[in-house]
């Protein structure tokens, strides 16, 4: 394709950002355009194309996909094909949530807290969707094996992907199923447990960002009622799976904190309790140790 034609197609795909969102939207483009060719990030953004540019997809496959971002809210992240986390560039689709920022966040805090003499053994991802926290939990602790849980396959399939594409398939270990069930042999010997499970109430994904709310997993986003389903039977459950002194952390929504740290207190299987803030002041996540 020649530079000409691509400056012409930008022009377009310019015009169909919607003007509340020109800002955001065009940082959108210059990743999608990045996505799909070899230009370097200077040459998109100051666009200077070369005279001939090599398209990873036919023009109008590309025309199609950045419709479908503005017509029909699809993510950007499952446009391309992959979301950037931390330092890593995984595969996403439709069948995984995309990983988020506050995700991240989890995996600081359990550098931050976790004592080298843990950071070993046996360390639990449940509801691992695109495999981000297992693989960055084996990043994070090389010596540690990794078994990483969800009741969708498909989305297992995913984590797979970016498992092997991290060389990582000696030490992360998939189970299909729902929560603890498929990995009971490891009753009493887990050393953590990290989850980012589904904690929105019911009643709250109908008014969610259509990017979420229509294209997102729902199994990944429901977490019942009062968004605490998940959370409950984790809270309930990790116990018989940790060793003396293991840990367990868990992402959760801003307004839960309170509520959870009742719940895990009500357990008596914990001899510390913590809810901690995220970058943006909200109480995110739970910090809880068995004795």
């Amino acid at each position: 394709m020649s530079g000409e034609v691509l400056q012409g197609w930008w022009h377009w795909a310019q015009g169909i950002i919607p003007a509340s969102e020109r800002q955001s939207g065009l940082q959108e483009l210059k990743q999608f355009l990045r996505a799909f060719t070899v230009l370097s990030p200077l040459e998109i953004t100051l666009r200077r194309f070369p005279p001939q540019i090599h398209l990873k997809l036919p023009l109008t496959e590309l025309q199609e996909r950045w419709q479908r971002r503005w017509q029909e809210r699809v993510p950007l992240q499952y446009l391309i094909g992959v979301a950037h986390w931390h330092d890593l560039e995984l595969v996403v689709t439709p069948s995984v949530l995309i990983p988020r920022p506050e995700t991240e966040e989890l995996l600081e805090v359990v550098a931050a807290t976790v004592p080298p003499w843990q950071q070993q053994g046996h360390w639990l991802d449940l509801g691992t969707g695109s495999g981000a926290i297992a693989i960055g939990l084996a990043r994070l602790f090389p010596t540690a094996l990794i078994h990483a849980v969800d009741c969708s396959p498909e989305a297992l399939e995913v984590a797979q992907v970016n498992i092997q594409k991290y060389a990582l398939g000696d030490r992360v270990r998939c189970y299909v199923g729902n929560w603890f069930d498929p990995i009971v042999p490891l009753q009493g010997q887990v050393q953590g447990i990290v989850s980012n499970p589904p904690y929105i109430p019911t009643s709250l994904v109908a008014t969610l960002q259509p990017e979420v709310q229509y294209h997102e997993p729902l199994l990944a986003l429901d977490g019942g009622t009062d968004g605490l389903q998940a959370i409950r039977q984790i809270l309930e459950t990790a116990p018989e799976y940790l060793q003396r002194q293991g840990w367990l952390f868990i992402e959760l929504m801003a307004t839960q904190g309170e509520a959870v740290a009742a719940l895990a207190r009500a357990t008596q299987a914990y001899e510390r309790v913590e809810i901690l803030r995220d970058l943006s002041g909200h109480d995110r996540f739970l910090l809880a140790q068995t004795p």
